[in-house]
């Protein structure tokens, strides 16, 4: 009964507590396994998102800034709006640019004069919203039907009606005086194109994620399946992404020109289920293992029990000989007679035993805090090489736009604090799209490396120099006194990127905006937005620039 009963203690708290145990730990290496996969997908997702508006932001300035550069060609800012000159740039800029649908110019009345294939020529678009902002400015505008242009059109092969987004720019004669707009609208499509493009091209082992374009008030505007409906943005305090409604989802906001109310959204988004489905795994494979693992658990104790129950009781069945004063008891393992004879030697061999314990317990300590230590010192790199990648440029090396604008801010508080002012330089490769597209991004991303240095070799030790954004890149100047002023290091620096040699592409050069610091700007947004009107005076003058 007394051995029966042992054995079964033991086996049920060996299989208990192994069970507990591995149960417990199962679910906590679930749960962090699950948090873990989360952010990655999340962190995914969000790059993502990144690179697509990004690319889309780039690609709507090029529109933008292509009709304003001929909204402000020579032959134009003459009068003349029937001058066939006129047609044929359009019809180059056309044909070397699918994604324009029509393109063409009207009087300051709104009457078409000339236009693409002769598409509305003759006819007045005075009420269209794009005609109407054109004459204020540069303007690009969200997606919708074109009625008039659409019968005109081969119709989409999907069935879907065709879309446009609209581009403007008001014409300008040589007093200043606005006597027209040159329009153009873009397939929709370009546009889906461009964030398929760059969703496809991180989509890898993840092939259901799907990319979405939102408008400003958070309403789908593609694919055209989900159109209308309503997409949350992200928290503020979420790290880029957001899970809920049985996705994850990151939504990054498209760069658009500083001269148009565009105002986008690139949400990119995956099933919650898909994007967990390796962490449920885990913790089923994790509790089939402490399922498992109880079982042999279980099995060592019964057999451990009764293994160390036998000599229990070979010393009881001795022990009661000896109360009942019964002849013939012998104790036949060797260690319970033999420890009770010699009880001071037992104690002796224990005390000996437990030191040796001892030594070994204070090894394995010394062995732990060794490991302990070094554990601290891989995470301590860790943490500063996570650092690293949070402040700087993956590319170039150079700090990133985040650590970029914590400097700005810092610059301009102590601009107000003390009045040293600060100068901004914006730094945009010229043609940078056209190296993408003749020689690949492979090469564009060595000519954008090699860029950041020749604007580090160029600037002084106390200067600060990020990527901006694509092929732009941006410099602080804490000191601007002679003989360092900033047009002085920005001339420095386009001199540098002109002089220099760059392999399979030969000559780069840039066009860099100078802003300075004013006491009048009510956030560091007014110096950013000055540096960049300089640079599209820089790129407008004909590149190579210094404005």
């Amino acid at each position: 009964m007394i051995n029966a009963s042992l054995r079964s203690h033991l086996t049920l708290w060996f299989a208990g507590l192994s069970l507990l145990t591995l149960l417990s730990v199962g679910f906590y290496v679930g749960h962090i396994a699950t948090e873990q996969i989360k952010q990655a997908s999340g962190n995914a997702l969000l790059s993502t998102a990144r690179s697509a508006a990004a690319l889309l932001g780039e690609q709507l300035r090029e529109r933008q800034l292509e009709v304003y550069l001929l909204s402000r060609a020579p032959h134009l800012e003459r009068g003349d709006l029937d001058n066939p000159s006129i047609l044929v740039s359009m019809q180059l800029r056309t044909q070397a640019r699918a994604e324009y649908a029509w393109m063409g110019v009207t009087d300051s009345e709104g009457h078409v004069h000339q236009a693409v294939n002769g598409l509305l020529v003759g006819q007045s678009v005075q009420q269209r919203p794009w005609f109407q902002a054109g004459l204020r400015g540069e303007y690009t505008g969200d997606p919708h039907e074109a009625v008039l242009l659409a019968k005109l059109l081969p119709g989409q092969s999907n069935g879907e009606p065709l879309r446009f987004i609209d581009f403007a720019a008001p014409i300008h004669n040589a007093d200043g005086q606005v006597i027209g707009v040159l329009g153009a609208h873009a397939h929709w499509s370009w546009v889906t194109r461009i964030v398929e493009s760059a969703a496809q091209s991180h989509r890898g082992a993840t092939p259901d994620i799907e990319a979405l374009i939102i408008d400003h008030d958070g309403k789908v505007l593609y694919p055209e399946a989900l159109v209308g409906q309503q997409l949350a943005a992200n928290a503020p305090q979420s790290p880029g992404w957001t899970a809920g409604d049985g996705y994850l989802t990151s939504m990054v906001a498209v760069p658009t020109p500083s001269s148009t109310a565009l105002s986008w959204s690139i949400a990119v988004r995956q099933p919650l289920d898909s994007a967990l489905q390796p962490a449920r795994l885990l913790l089923y494979k994790l509790l089939l293992l402490g399922v498992v693992a109880a079982v042999v658990f279980g099995l060592v104790a019964y057999y451990l029990a009764l293994h160390l129950s036998r000599p229990i009781e070979q010393l009881a069945r001795a022990a009661k000989q000896v109360q009942d004063k019964q002849p013939g008891a012998q104790f036949q393992l060797q260690h319970p007679v033999r420890e009770i004879a010699q009880l001071g030697q037992s104690i002796d061999a224990m005390t000996q035993s437990l030191l040796g314990k001892e030594r070994e317990l204070q090894e394995a300590n010394a062995s732990l805090e060794a490991t302990v230590a070094q554990r601290t010192a891989a995470l301590t790199q860790a943490n500063a090489e996570l650092l690293s990648l949070a402040t700087h440029d993956a590319l170039t090396g150079v700090y990133n736009r985040r650590r970029f604008d914590e400097k700005l801010t810092e610059y301009s508080l102590l601009f107000r604090r003390t009045g040293r002012p600060f100068a901004l330089l914006l730094i945009d490769a010229d043609h940078f799209k056209r190296i993408n597209d003749n020689y690949g991004h492979a090469v564009g991303d060595d000519v954008l490396r090699q860029l950041a240095q020749l604007i580090q070799m160029s600037i002084r030790s106390t200067d600060f120099v990020a990527r901006y954004g694509g092929e732009e890149f941006a410099v602080l100047l804490p000191e601007i006194a002679k003989p360092d002023t900033p047009e002085v290091v920005a001339e420095k620096i386009r001199v540098a990127v002109a002089g220099a040699h760059f392999p399979q592409v030969g000559h780069v050069t840039v066009s860099i905006g100078v802003g300075l610091a004013d006491p009048a700007d009510n956030s560091h947004a007014m110096l950013i937005k000055r540096a960049d009107q300089q640079l599209y005076q820089a790129k407008a003058a004909g590149r190579n620039q210094v404005a």
